[in-house]
C-alpha cells in the first residue's frame, strides 16, 4: 500500500480539506507515524504533523508557536520530494510548499490566518479521499470544537503524566 493510500493519511486529507480540524490531522498522522517500524523524527510524516500543528497554532493566534512549527514543516517539506517521493505523489506538492511559504509570509507580516487546501492531482487518490469522507463524522468547520479542541478535551491523563515528569526531574 502506498503511504498516501493509508487510511490514516486519507483521514488526514479529509480533516485538512473539509473542516480544517488540524488537531485531528495531527492525531491521525501521529498514529500512522507510530505504526512505522524504526521511525525517527526525520520521517516524512513528521513534516505533515508539523504542518497541522503550525496551522492549529496560527488559527488560534499563537503566532510564535505557529512560525516556529511551520518553519520546521517547510524545511522538512522542501527536502521531501527527493527523499520520499511516495509521500508527495498524488498531491500538488509544489503548491503545498508555496502555501506553507505564504503562511510564513503572513506570520512575518502580522497578517491573519488564512486557510488553504491540499490539492489532489491523482484521480485514484481523489476517489479514496471521497470514499473516506463518506464514513467520517466531521465537526462543523470553524466551530469552537474544531478550533479549540485541545482545550475542550479531557486532559487529566496528560496533566498527570506532566506532573509525574516534573516530580521525577526534581529528584
Amino acid at each position: 500500500m502506498k503511504p498516501l493510500h493509508n487510511p490514516l493519511f486519507l483521514k488526514f486529507i479529509v480533516y485538512f480539506n473539509e473542516n480544517q480540524d488540524y488537531f485531528e490531522c495531527h492525531e491521525v498522522l501521529e498514529e500512522f507515524w507510530k505504526s512505522i517500524p524504526n521511525r525517527t523524527k526525520n520521517h516524512p510524516l513528521t513534516a505533515y504533523i508539523l504542518l497541522s500543528t503550525g496551522l492549529y497554532h496560527f488559527r488560534r493566534d499563537n503566532k510564535i508557536g505557529a512560525q516556529r512549527t511551520l518553519l520546521k514543516a517547510y524545511s522538512k517539506m522542501t527536502t521531501m520530494t527527493e527523499d520520499a517521493p511516495e509521500y508527495t505523489e498524488g498531491i500538488d506538492f509544489n503548491l503545498l510548499c508555496k502555501d506553507i511559504k505564504n503562511m510564513l509570509h503572513r506570520l512575518e507580516n502580522n497578517l491573519t490566518y488564512q486557510t488553504f487546501q491540499i490539492n489532489i492531482i491523482s484521480k485514484e487518490l481523489e476517489l479514496l479521499v471521497s470514499d473516506m469522507k463518506l464514513i467520517m463524522d466531521l465537526l462543523p468547520i470553524g466551530s469552537d470544537d474544531v478550533i479549540h479542541k485541545h482545550m475542550l478535551r479531557d486532559r487529566t491523563d496528560i496533566l498527570l503524566i506532566r506532573d509525574k515528569k516534573k516530580k521525577d526531574r526534581e529528584y
